[in-house]
């Protein structure tokens, strides 16, 4: 799960060739504080994973292109870096058959639900029900190597939204749903908290008699706070539910109900030097948007690292060591 607050006031500077560089030791992330440790439970591990995605509420063509493409990025090769070379960190992840996290995910399935069937104040459960209401009037209910993800749209409230969280994941109780399925919920914080869930495309705003200066924000990739920043989040999202889809798989910490999973261990971190509240080398196109992998289609999106097992610390494909 990603977790409020995240709030880092970075410290960067351009270099020579056109990236952000910050000016931070060397941190990448740390698990001195909290061991992961592997809890004997599955991961996501299916040859092909069928992923469906639920718009819950008002979403534009263009908004949902840019989310279709990057789903299609993660399991097709593109300009490295990219979004596929980051999967295969989250690859090495492995059950305790020595099966590793699923290499493909596949959208087979998409379900529009721009009537608000469940209101535009959902809780964390409301989320189950939606999914219902999707696999009863079209989506299958894919018990086999099914994952759901709903998205909200800019004008519907979460339970915690903004407050504690930018996005989740959990699965379905069959009681509720009729089976027992992995999913992830991610909103749009376009109107709400950009400054929270969308940092660092929108800045925390100064507080008053702080004499703290805002920096100017960083441009998202394709244009779009919000979206832009709901990537962000599906990506550490897939990457937890992936590796620990009933919460007794992967994940450090005493409680399994509020677990430090393997993004959260590099929450921040997008490049190399970051970490301790700077995000670290990142990229800038000729429009100055910011970005650290690229996708299909020539896009471009800014994701967040995750926990390597093989060199113990958070890693990115755009690592420069």
């Amino acid at each position: 799960m990603i977790s409020l607050i995240f709030l880092f006031f970075l410290s960067v500077s351009f270099t020579s060739n056109g990236q952000f560089y910050d000016e931070s030791k060397n941190y990448e992330g740390s698990s001195d504080l909290v061991n992961l440790e592997y809890h004997m439970g599955p991961v996501i591990s299916s040859p092909e994973t069928s992923l469906y995605i639920i718009w819950y509420g008002r979403w534009t063509p263009t908004h949902q292109s840019t989310i279709r493409d990057f789903i299609y990025s993660v399991s097709s090769p593109a300009r490295y870096p990219s979004v596929y070379d980051w999967w295969k960190t989250v690859m090495l992840y492995r059950d305790q058959t020595g099966s590793n996290i699923t290499r493909t995910l596949v959208l087979s399935g998409e379900f529009h639900d721009s009537t608000y069937s469940h209101g535009s104040h959902l809780s964390r459960f409301s989320v189950q029900s939606i999914i219902r209401t999707a696999v009863a009037n079209k989506l299958p209910l894919n018990a086999l190597n099914g994952l759901y993800l709903v998205l909200t749209s800019d004008d519907v409230e979460m339970q915690e939204f903004c407050r504690a969280i930018c996005g989740f994941h959990y699965f379905t109780f069959s009681t509720v749903v009729g089976a027992t399925v992995p999913y992830v919920w991610v909103g749009n914080s376009r109107k709400q908290c950009p400054e929270m869930c969308a940092y660092p495309f929108a800045q925390p705003k100064p507080f008053p008699g702080s004499g703290f200066v805002s920096r100017e924000k960083m441009k998202p990739p394709n244009g779009e706070v919000g979206v832009d920043g709901m990537i962000s989040v599906i990506a550490h999202e897939l990457a937890e539910v992936s590796s620990n889809p009933m919460l007794n798989g992967w994940y450090g910490g005493e409680d399994a109900m509020a677990p430090t999973e393997i993004a959260d261990l590099c929450l921040g971190v997008y490049g190399s030097g970051g970490g301790g509240g700077y995000m670290g080398i990142v990229y800038k196109d000729r429009w100055r948007s910011v970005y650290n992998v690229n996708g299909v289609r020539g896009r471009k999106y800014l994701i967040q690292w995750v926990w390597d097992l093989t060199r113990n610390r958070c890693f990115g494909p755009n690592a420069m060591n």
